[in-house]
C-alpha cells in the first residue's frame, strides 16, 4: 500500500477526534453563553463584555503564530507536538473554571477579570489545538482521508458543544424558585463550568495518547530534523504563500458568520421566536442532527466536487436556508411564535443550514493540510505548526469580530438587561432580526465566492507528493 492510498485506522481517527471536545466546549461556551452570562447575569454592559472577549481573541490570535513556530522547532524525546498536547490539559481546565466564577466587584474589576480569564482560556487551548491540527498532514497523506480525519474532530467538537448546550438548557439553566427565568440561573453556570472542565482534561489526554505512537515513531525515524521557518522574515514568507492567503480570505467570511450566529442565538431564539427552556433544549438537540449529516455527507460531496467548490456550494446553501426564516418573517410568510408550524419549519431549515455550514468548515481545515504539502514542495520547509496557527489566528480574530458585532447590535437596538421574552418592544425585536440577517447574508455570500478562488486540487496534491517521494528516494 502506498503512502498516498494508506488510510488512518478508524480507532485512531475516533480517539484523535475526541480531543476536539475540549475546543468544542470552549467554543460553544464563548459563542453561546459567555456574552449572555456576563451581560444578563453578572450585569455588565453587552458592548463592554463583547469588547473584553474580542480583545482576548485578538491578543490570543497574535500569540498563535509563535506557538505554531515553537511547536515546529520543538525537539524532545517524544517529538515536536506531544509535549504541548500533554502539557496543556490541566491549564485548560483551571482557566475554564475561573472564567465562570467572576468576583463580586466593580464594573472595572470585572472587565479586567473577564479579559484576563478569557485570555488564559484561549492561550491554553491554543497550546493544544495548534499542535493537534498540525499533526493532520503527518497522520495521513491521502487527500480524502484527511477530510475523513477532520470530520471526526468536527463531530466531537460540535457534539461536545451541543451536548453541553442541551445540558445547560435542559438541566442546568431551568427556572427555579430563585431564578424564574432559566437563563438567569447563576448556579447553573457554575455547574456548567465544572462539568466542562472535567471533560476537557480527559479529551485532551486521550487524543494525545491515541496519536503518540504513530507521530513519535515517525519523528524518531527521521534522519535529520526538518527545516522550518526560522525568524520573522521566513514566517512572513510562509504566510504570503498564495494558496494559504486565498484560503484565509475565504475562511475569514465563514468564521465571522459562525461567531455572529452563535453569539446571537440566545437573543434570537428567546426574543424573535419567544422560545422557553423546552424549545431551547430541543433546538440544541436537533442541531446535532446537522452535525451527523455533515459527518456523513462531507466526504462524498468533496469527492464529487472537490474541496474548494464543495465549500463554496455548501456555504451558499447555508446562507440561503439559514436566513430564510427571518426574511420570510419580515413579509409575514413564516409561522409566528406560538404557531404549531413554527418549530417544524424553523428546525428543518436550521438543521440543513448547519449541516452545510459545518461541512464547509471541515473542508476548510482539510484544505489547510494540502496547503502545508504544497509549501513543503515549493519552499522545502515543514511548517505544519505555523500554518495551523494561522488557521486558528484567522478563526479567532474573525470569530471575535462576530462576537463584537453581536454586542454592538444588542447595544444599538437598546435591548433591556434581563429582558423577559415576549415583553420586549416589537420594534426592537424587528431591528434585531433585520440587522442580523442582513449582515449574515452579505458576509456569507462573499465567503461562498471566495472559496472558488482556492487553486489546489486533488490532482495537484497527488502530483506533488509523487514528486516529493521521487526526490527523497535513494538513487538506484
Amino acid at each position: 500500500m502506498t503512502e498516498l492510498s494508506e488510510k488512518l485506522p478508524l480507532r485512531t481517527k475516533v480517539l484523535y477526534g475526541f480531543g476536539s471536545a475540549a475546543y468544542g466546549i470552549k467554543d460553544n461556551g464563548f459563542a453561546v453563553f459567555l456574552l449572555y452570562y456576563y451581560n444578563q447575569v453578572v450585569g455588565m454592559r453587552a458592548d463592554v463584555v463583547s469588547l473584553a472577549i474580542a480583545i482576548a481573541l485578538f491578543v490570543d490570535a497574535m500569540v498563535d503564530p509563535l506557538i505554531g513556530q515553537m511547536t515546529d522547532r520543538t525537539r524532545t524525546s517524544i517529538g515536536r507536538r506531544h509535549p504541548w498536547l500533554y502539557g496543556s490539559a490541566v491549564p485548560i481546565a483551571i482557566a475554564w473554571l475561573f472564567l465562570w466564577h467572576p468576583p463580586q466587584a466593580s464594573a472595572t474589576v470585572q472587565f479586567f477579570y473577564l479579559l484576563a480569564m478569557a485570555m488564559l482560556v484561549r492561550f491554553s487551548l491554543s497550546a493544544n489545538e495548534v499542535p493537534s491540527l498540525a499533526i493532520v498532514p503527518e497522520l495521513s497523506k491521502n487527500y480524502h482521508d484527511r477530510t475523513g480525519i477532520l470530520r471526526f474532530r468536527t463531530l466531537f467538537g460540535w457534539g461536545s458543544g451541543l451536548s453541553m448546550m442541551v445540558l445547560a438548557y435542559g438541566v442546568l439553566l431551568v427556572p427555579s424558585e430563585n431564578y424564574p427565568v432559566g437563563l438567569l440561573n447563576k448556579d447553573g453556570y457554575s455547574t456548567f463550568a465544572f462539568i466542562g472542565a472535567g471533560i476537557m482534561v480527559v479529551a485532551v489526554l486521550v487524543s494525545a495518547l491515541s496519536t503518540h505512537k504513530k507521530i513519535v515513531n515517525r519523528y524518531k525515524a527521521e534522519n535529520s530534523h526538518p527545516e522550518t521557518a526560522e525568524g520573522f522574515t521566513q514566517m512572513l514568507a510562509a504566510f504570503r504563500f498564495s494558496p494559504y492567503m486565498l484560503l484565509m480570505f475565504a475562511g475569514t467570511f465563514a468564521f465571522t458568520n459562525q461567531g455572529l450566529m452563535f453569539a446571537m442565538t440566545p437573543y434570537l431564539l428567546t426574543h424573535v421566536w419567544e422560545f422557553g427552556s423546552t424549545e431551547l433544549t430541543l433546538y440544541s438537540a436537533i442541531l446535532f442532527i446537522g452535525v451527523v449529516m455533515a459527518f456523513v455527507l462531507v466526504t462524498p460531496i468533496s469527492m464529487r466536487t472537490g474541496k474548494a467548490k464543495g465549500a463554496a456550494y455548501l456555504t451558499f446553501c447555508a446562507v440561503i436556508l439559514g436566513t430564510s426564516p427571518y426574511w420570510l418573517r419580515m413579509v409575514g410568510l413564516f409561522p409566528v411564535p406560538g404557531s404549531a408550524y413554527l418549530i417544524p419549519a424553523l428546525f428543518s431549515l436550521s438543521v440543513i443550514a448547519i449541516a452545510a455550514s459545518i461541512s464547509a468548515m471541515i473542508l476548510t481545515f482539510s484544505m489547510m493540510a494540502d496547503v502545508t504539502d504544497a509549501y513543503e514542495f515549493e519552499a522545502g520547509k515543514r511548517t505544519e505548526g505555523l500554518f495551523s496557527s494561522g488557521m486558528w489566528l484567522m478563526q479567532k480574530m474573525v470569530g471575535g469580530m462576530g462576537i463584537l458585532l453581536s454586542g454592538l447590535i444588542i447595544a444599538f437596538i437598546k435591548l433591556p438587561e434581563q429582558a423577559v421574552p415576549g415583553t420586549v418592544d416589537p420594534a426592537i425585536v424587528d431591528n434585531l432580526a433585520l440587522i442580523y440577517v442582513t449582515i449574515m447574508s452579505v458576509i456569507g455570500m462573499t465567503g461562498a465566492w471566495a472559496y472558488t478562488l482556492f487553486p489546489l486540487t486533488e490532482k495537484d496534491h497527488s502530483d506533488r507528493l509523487a514528486k516529493l517521494a521521487a526526490t527523497s528516494s535513494p538513487a538506484e
